[in-house]
């Protein structure tokens, strides 16, 4: 725990370099050398910080991020989907009802997990890989490195997505292919058994599209086109499949619904295999464990949407000693960061617009905020679309900022099959309860009702009867966008 100490000049001088970083980081007043009672207090106080640090009860913490994945477990209802290891997972922890992204875009969506900021506050504003190049801020400090700061080993198995490289150091990144989710384990496997408490991220590919060759919209579009070493490959009848209210059923989606389960249970033997070595090194017991995805399902109308199909996502937190139970508690994704941190004994001093869940973990009938906000600037750098979105208990209004604009289809969204198919069709054929136009061509404002309309068909924005509650979450979003220095507030006062 490090403690700020001051000279006789009142400057302020750091712990040594080899004492450990971690902990709540109390503030320690300036004192007169004259003082002795004042000196001896901070002395005591710092041997008792250090032995804290080396104290052994800090939990180690796994958190585990999959790819486009919505709440499609069978914990989570789905009596099709065979998730057995997270099923397990769920009943020994708080499975969260109501947890939500920030975006439904992989790096904006991961810088937010990684920071506990929203990405327009931190410049992710879309893609990091490839042409798109997008990278947050230099000066953003990214959760490895707060933790690393409290004593922690941090590693990497898998997918980060998110820039630039300097704000979210790993001291060691584990090789594996992100979609084979057992060798992920395996590559996992000394670095949860060594000494000292550890931050694993262990994020997968899976269940996110691959990358379809020029013209090939076959409906195996989920990294299923190879065996992976340790996977049983889990077949499913897309007759079988569930399909939700906002995708059409039709049998291009049931056949890619069907390898998107397939994709998922893939995940699931992954994660049985990790915890059954953190079980074998003797760690489990003692490991702060976080199941979410980055964001919804790969489909049209879920992904690169801030609708509920795209910001909605699992959420299982498994912490030591602490009861199971399900939680309803709106939870934001941008939570995660400001947890772990406290969850280390770390007291970051690091700006976040995230609330920690531990009073909810201890008790989860408890809440920490009554609002989630949603931020969406661009996905691929060609996809320029900005929205924003505040959802509360009953209403959720969404922004759509360049409602002008026809809303640009993600590229393996526009490839797929199920997408392709109903857009063959025209404008009017129908997509799930909305159409191929509506998805297409947005109005600036959108308002519902999701007490009475959780599938968010019915816009409220223009009936008058909502007018008040229209004003008032159009002001809580302006808030927002003040308190975050969000570059698009000056659409108000443009338009």
């Amino acid at each position: 725990m490090p403690i700020a100490l001051c000279n006789s000049r009142g400057e302020s001088q750091q712990p040594p370099a080899e004492q450990p970083t971690f902990g709540v980081s109390p503030r320690v007043r300036s004192w007169r050398l004259n003082s002795l009672f004042a000196l001896l207090a901070a002395l005591f106080v710092a041997t008792n910080a250090n032995a804290n640090a080396n104290a052994d009860d800090r939990p180690n913490i796994v958190l585990f991020v999959t790819d486009d994945q919505s709440p499609d477990a069978g914990c989570y209802g789905n009596p099709v989907l065979q998730t057995p290891h997270l099923d397990a997972l769920a009943a020994g922890g708080i499975r969260f009802t109501n947890a939500y992204a920030v975006t439904a875009s992989c790096s904006s969506s991961r810088a937010a997990i990684l920071t506990g900021r929203y990405p327009h506050a931190i410049g992710q504003y879309g893609l990091q890989h490839n042409q798109h190049n997008f990278e947050g801020f230099d000066a953003v400090v990214g959760l490895p490195a707060l933790l690393s700061q409290a004593g922690y080993r941090t590693g990497l198995v898998g997918k980060l997505h998110v820039g630039p490289a300097a704000s979210f150091p790993f001291d060691e990144r584990l090789p594996a292919n992100p979609r084979s989710t057992v060798a992920m384990a395996e590559a996992s496997a000394e670095f949860v058994a060594a000494d000292g408490p550890f931050f694993l991220l262990f994020a997968t590919t899976d269940p996110h599209r691959s990358s379809l060759r020029e013209g090939n919209l076959a409906p195996d579009a989920f990294g299923n086109e190879q065996p992976y070493p340790g996977v049983t490959p889990v077949e499913y009848d897309p007759a079988e499949v569930i399909v939700p209210p906002y995708l059409p059923d039709t049998p291009q989606c049931r056949a890619e619904l069907a390898e998107y389960y397939r994709s998922i249970s893939r995940v699931d033997q992954g994660l049985g295999r990790l915890i059954e070595l953190l079980r074998e090194a003797g760690a489990y017991d003692n490991t702060l464990f976080i199941y979410t995805s980055d964001h919804g399902i790969a489909m049209p109308s879920a992904k690169t949407n801030l609708y509920e199909a795209g910001l909605r996502v699992p959420l299982i937190v498994r912490t030591p000693g602490r009861p199971a139970g399900v939680s309803d508690a709106l939870v934001s994704l941008v939570d995660l960061t400001p947890t772990l941190v406290e969850a280390a004994g770390e007291n970051s001093q690091t700006p976040s617009d995230g609330r920690s869940l531990m009073p909810l973990l201890r008790d989860e009938t408890q809440a920490v905020r009554d609002r989630v906000i949603g931020s969406h600037s661009l996905h691929e750098v060609t996809g320029y679309y900005p929205m924003r979105s505040v959802r509360g208990p009953r209403y959720k209004l969404i922004w759509n900022l360049a409602h002008d604009l026809p809303y640009p289809m993600a590229g393996d969204l526009w490839e797929s099959s199920t997408w392709q198919a109903q857009l063959r069709k025209g404008m009017d054929a129908e997509f799930g309860l909305s159409t191929v136009g509506k998805l297409l061509h947005r109005p600036e404002f959108e308002l519902y009702d999701l007490q009475n309309d959780p599938n968010e068909t019915q816009n409220l924005a223009d009936d008058p009867a909502h007018a008040a509650t229209l004003a008032e979450l159009k002001s809580e979003l302006r808030q927002m966008q003040q308190q975050t220095n969000d570059p698009w507030l000056i659409k108000w006062k443009r338009e």
